[in-house]
């Protein structure tokens, strides 16, 4: 559906990089993607912009992602 431009193949990108690292980080996309979406308007400042060093709790790696983003470890 963006493909069509130059900025949308890089938005795509974005997306897709951020579905694949958190299956390899065994978190549900949906979930992990909505909370990250939720989280990130917190941290703008008047500008908008967002000071990257305090994203680290977002990491798909983090102890602090939510267990409803979490998929069970299997026995």
């Amino acid at each position: 559906m963006f493909h069509n431009t130059a900025k949308g193949a890089n938005g795509s990108t974005l997306v897709y990089s951020i579905i694949e690292t958190a299956k390899l980080n065994n978190l549900h996309p949906y979930n992990y993607f909505k909370y990250i979406l939720t989280e990130l308007p917190k941290h703008c400042n008047q500008k908008g912009n967002i000071d990257p060093a305090k994203l680290d709790y977002l990491m798909p790696w983090s102890n602090s992602i939510p267990k409803e983003c979490r998929k069970p470890r299997r026995s």
